[in-house]
């Protein structure tokens, strides 16, 4: 409505009088004066003159429509979609919230296919986390896989480093990875490829490749979490990454966590460039990144926003660890 306004204040400044949002003179003194000005009004305007009936009835369609496009853009402004968001430990309940989204990563063993539909309609991208480095003492399948563990995961109580050159354990992350991709994902967001730098031996680095390229025959997109030890090897060793990955998301390049004291800091400069230069390097090989911070400091927040945006990057920053 602020355009309506402004055309009749330059009007009226114009001609020495003054009209109200309704488009009518509230300095005239008599009827026969507001009659007068209406038409003088729409002769300036369209350049015909034209009785106050029909002055009044054209201008209120133009409020009128201009009003609807004001309020359609302020509509679609509300609604503009954040680009990326990671909910790990999100349930059903989130579904409304997600779709606010255009790409979320969630752990779709607890989601039905409906559910993932219900998102695809909106246009949401669906990625699953799917934990292959690690098993977690939560899942239905721990006791069934318990005895591959092969360390404690630090920080982590409910986690164990698994070893994933055992054959039971790949053809099980094979057949897991089929059940998700039936049920509607548009990819796969790996975690836990670090069981390499846990264990650098030749075994894990083929392990993690066999379920990795198995992931890929999908046709969906594979984004690995972190892993750059794993990553950075097997591109010193075959010179490209995409027959293993299709994208990377890097936690913690700009922000820290303190596990200690359960708080967030900032990221030392040493740690922060060497994982940037990680990331351009994916990036010039043709892989989507993605960043996962966790600050609620207003001054990293602006500063991740802006290397994002001048690197092309895809981020979510995150307040707490719970990613819900």
């Amino acid at each position: 409505m602020q355009l309506k306004y402004s055309n009749y204040v330059a009007f009226s400044h114009d001609y020495g009088f003054a009209v109200n949002n309704s488009g009518q003179c509230v300095t005239c003194d008599s009827h026969e004066e507001k009659t007068r000005i209406t038409e003088r009004m729409w002769e300036a305007l369209c350049g015909k003159r034209i009785k106050q009936p029909a002055a009044l009835a054209v201008l209120f369609v133009l409020m009128f429509i201009g009003g609807c496009f004001f309020v359609k853009a302020n509509q679609a402004k509300e609604f503009e979609k954040n680009d990326y968001g990671v909910f790990l430990n999100a349930d059903v309940s989130s579904l409304e919230r997600f779709k606010m989204y255009e790409t979320i990563v969630i752990d779709a063993q607890y989601f039905t296919k409906r559910d993932i539909e219900l998102l695809h309609q909106n246009g949401t991208v669906v990625y699953t986390y799917l934990n292959i480095g690690s098993i977690e003492n939560f899942r239905e399948y721990y006791t069934t896989y318990a005895e591959l563990a092969i360390g404690e995961y630090e920080h982590w109580e409910e986690e164990e480093w698994v070893d994933v050159a055992n054959p039971d354990w790949q053809k099980f992350i094979g057949q897991l990875s089929q059940e998700l991709y039936e049920k509607g994902v548009d990819g796969f967001f790996i975690d836990n490829c670090d069981v390499y730098d846990y264990d650098p031996h030749e075994s894990i680095f083929e392990g993690i490749t066999a379920i990795l390229q198995n992931m890929m025959t999908f046709g969906k997109a594979v984004i690995i979490n972190g892993g750059d030890t794993y990553v950075a090897e097997y591109r010193e060793r075959y010179g490209a990454i995409d027959q293993i990955m299709t994208g990377v998301n890097q936690e913690s390049v700009w922000s820290s966590i303190d596990f200690d004291s359960g708080t967030f800091r900032e990221q030392t400069r040493e740690t922060r460039d060497y994982f940037c230069k990680y990331l351009e390097m994916c990036k010039a090989d043709g892989v989507e990144v993605y960043l996962l911070e966790y600050t609620t400091n207003q001054k990293l927040i602006q500063k991740i926003k802006e290397y994002c945006k001048e690197q092309d990057f895809h981020f979510y920053i995150s307040s707490s660890l719970e990613l819900r």
